[in-house]
C-alpha cells in the first residue's frame, strides 16, 4: 500500500464535515472539549484514529496503549461524533499531501487541530488544497494521553 487509505467504523457519507485525525489513544477531557469544541462550530465531526503500526512507530514500542479499533469504538460512542475511520498505511505517509489523497473524497468543510499541535502547518495546507477551513482550537492545558501515562507509571515519555 502506498497511500493512506480509510478503514470505516462508523461510516459517513456526506461532504462538508468537520475532520479531526489524531491517535485518541487514551480519552480524556481534553479530548472531549477539543472534540465538542469542533462540532459546536456547526459541521458534522469525522474522527480519523491513527492504526497502531503508526502510532507505534512515532510514539515508541509501548504506544498506542489501546488499539485501533477500540479508540474509534470509544470516540463513536461519543453523541456528538458522526463519523469514525481508522488511518491505515505506512507510517513514513504522514506529509500534508498524502492526508490529502486520504481525505479528498470526503469533501471536507474544516480540518481541525489544536493549538500547539506540531503537525498545525500541515493541516493548514492540507485545507488549503482542499479547500476547506483550517480551525485551531485551544488545547486543554496539561492534559495529554503522555501526561497521563507518566503520571500513573511515573516514566517519562
Amino acid at each position: 500500500m502506498n497511500r493512506l487509505e480509510p478503514q470505516w467504523m462508523l461510516p459517513y457519507d456526506r461532504p462538508g464535515a468537520a475532520v479531526v485525525t489524531g491517535v485518541f489513544d487514551i480519552l480524556h477531557v481534553g479530548h472531549v472539549r477539543f472534540l465538542r469544541g469542533v462540532r459546536e462550530r456547526g459541521l458534522p465531526l469525522v474522527i480519523g484514529v491513527e492504526d497502531d503500526p503508526r502510532v507505534r512507530a512515532w510514539k515508541g514500542p509501548t504506544r498506542p496503549l489501546h488499539s485501533a479499533d477500540e479508540r474509534a469504538e470509544v470516540l463513536a460512542a461519543l453523541r456528538f461524533v458522526d463519523g469514525v475511520f481508522i488511518v491505515t498505511g505506512p507510517p513514513e505517509l504522514n506529509l500534508p499531501d498524502d492526508y490529502v489523497t486520504l481525505l479528498a473524497p470526503l469533501r471536507p468543510g474544516a480540518l481541525a487541530h489544536t493549538v500547539g499541535d506540531p503537525h498545525a502547518a500541515g493541516r493548514a495546507a492540507a485545507a488549503r488544497i482542499l479547500g476547506a477551513a483550517s480551525w485551531e482550537l485551544a488545547a486543554v492545558p496539561g492534559r495529554s494521553t503522555t501526561r497521563i501515562v507518566e503520571s500513573v507509571t511515573g516514566l517519562q515519555l
